[in-house]
C-alpha cells in the first residue's frame, strides 16, 4: 500500500506523543513492504533528505500560531496528498477530522486517530474547546474508521455519539542503555534522579511535581523532561523555583531520552489529559517503576503494576514520592512489573499488525478491482 500521515509536526520526531508514535508506527510499515509519506511542517522539522528511516518526507509550509498552525498545516497535507495517488491517509488529532471530507470525496480511505479529549486542555480558550468539541463529533462522521488509543476514550465516544471506534493503543519496545552522555552533561548519576517528561502545559501538572518534590527530604534530583511552544508564562513560573535539586532539560530525543528513562530512580506520569501516554509507555518499557496520577486512562495502562496519587493532589503525591524515595527494595520490585507488563501489551509488533489490517480492511475493494 501506499499510506500516507498527515496531522503531526514530523519526523525525525522533536516534539510530542503523535510524532513519537509516528516515528514508530512508519518505519515499521515501510519493514513490511508499503511506501509511507510523513507530511511536517516547515517551522518544526529541520530534516533535509527525502526519506528517513524509509519513511518519505515531505515538508510544507505552515502558520506559527497556536490557533492555526495545526488546522492550517493540515488543509495544505490534505489537499497535496490528493494528487498523490495514496491508497489510504491516516490523519492524526481529531482537530483535522474536517479535513477527511476532501480525500472522501475522492473515495480515498481515510483513518482519524483522535487522541485524548482535547477540549480538556487548559491552553484552549471557549473558541479552542468548541472547535475540538465539534471536531469529536465530525471525527466520527466523516472518516472511514475512528481510532482511540485508551478504552476510557473509546467508552467516551461510544457513550457520547454512539461510535463504535477501533481501539489501537500506542507502543513501546524500550530496552535500557547504560550510556551516560546526558547525564555527565546535567551532573545527574544513576539512580540518583526522579524523571518527569510531558509537554509543560498546565494540565500535565509539572508544577505539582514540583510543589510536591520541594518538601521531599532526599538528596536525588527531580529532572524535568518538556517544553512547550505556546507556555511561556507558565513555563517560567516553573522555572522560578528556588530548589537546587530541580533540573530543566527542555527536549529531549533520541538516544539522550533513552538514557534518562534507563536510569532514573523512578518516573512520574502526572497528566490528567489525554489517552494512552508515549511516555508512560516507555518509562515502563524501560524497567522504571511509576507513580501516576489516578486517572483512568493511567489506571489502563498501568494496572496493579505501578503506584498512584489521587487526582491532582500535590500532598499525596509529596507523600508518595517521599515513601518510594525511602523504600529502594519497593521500588526494585515494581521496576519489572513495569516492564513486563510493557512487554506482554504494548507490543509495536502488535500495534503495527492492527494499523495494517484496519488499512487493508479499508483499500480491499480498491485492491480487488
Amino acid at each position: 500500500m501506499d499510506i500516507a500521515i498527515v496531522g503531526i509536526r514530523g519526523i525525525p520526531a522533536n516534539y510530542g506523543g503523535f510524532e513519537t508514535f509516528v516515528e514508530n508506527l512508519a518505519p515499521r510499515l515501510v519493514s513490511r513492504g508499503h511506501r509511507v509519506t510523513v507530511y511536517g511542517r516547515s517551522n518544526n522539522i529541520n530534516y533535509d533528505k527525502e526519506f528517513y528511516k524509509g519513511v518519505r518526507i515531505r515538508i510544507l509550509p505552515t502558520i506559527s500560531h497556536k490557533y492555526l498552525d495545526t488546522v492550517f498545516h493540515t488543509f495544505l497535507c490534505t489537499i497535496d496528498s490528493i494528487f498523490r495517488d495514496f491508497d489510504v491517509v491516516l490523519f492524526c488529532n481529531s482537530a483535522n477530522g474536517i479535513f477527511t471530507m476532501i480525500p472522501r470525496l475522492l473515495n480515498i480511505p481515510v483513518i482519524v486517530n483522535v487522541d485524548g479529549l482535547e477540549w480538556q486542555r487548559e491552553k484552549w480558550n471557549w473558541f479552542g474547546k468548541t472547535y475540538y468539541k465539534f471536531s469529536e463529533w465530525i471525527s466520527t462522521l466523516l472518516p472511514n474508521a475512528t481510532v482511540t488509543d485508551a478504552i476510557s476514550v473509546k467508552r467516551y465516544y461510544l457513550e457520547k455519539f454512539r461510535k463504535d471506534t477501533v481501539y489501537i493503543p500506542y507502543g513501546t519496545s524500550a530496552e535500557k542503555v547504560e550510556s551516560k552522555r546526558i547525564l555527565d552533561a546535567f551532573q545527574l548519576k544513576p539512580d540518583d534522579y526522579v524523571l518527569y517528561v510531558s509537554r509543560l502545559e498546565p494540565e500535565n501538572n509539572a508544577h505539582l511535581v514540583i510543589k510536591a518534590f520541594q518538601q521531599a527530604k532526599t538528596n536525588k534530583k527531580l529532572v524535568i523532561v518538556g517544553d512547550a511552544p505556546y507556555s511561556s508564562d507558565y513555563i517560567r513560573e516553573l522555572k522560578a523555583t528556588r530548589d537546587k535539586r530541580i533540573i530543566f532539560t527542555g527536549y529531549v530525543f533520541g538516544e539522550g531520552y533513552k538514557e534518562l528513562q534507563s536510569q532514573a530512580y523512578f518516573y512520574i506520569q502526572a497528566t490528567s489529559v489525554g489517552g494512552t501516554h508515549p511516555a508512560l509507555l516507555e518509562g515502563m518499557g524501560y524497567g522504571n517503576c511509576v507513580l501516576a496520577n489516578d486517572v483512568p486512562e493511567h489506571r489502563e495502562v498501568l494496572a496493579k503494576s505501578g503506584f498512584y496519587f489521587r487526582k491532582n493532589d500535590w500532598r499525596d503525591l509529596r507523600e508518595k514520592i517521599q515513601y518510594l524515595l525511602d523504600h529502594p527494595e519497593i521500588v526494585n520490585g515494581f521496576r519489572e512489573k513495569a516492564q513486563n507488563r510493557a512487554r506482554n501489551v504494548y507490543s509495536w509488533d502488535k500495534i503495527v499488525q492492527d494499523y495494517e489490517t484496519l488499512f487493508h480492511q479499508l483499500t480491499k475493494s480498491k485492491f480487488l478491482k
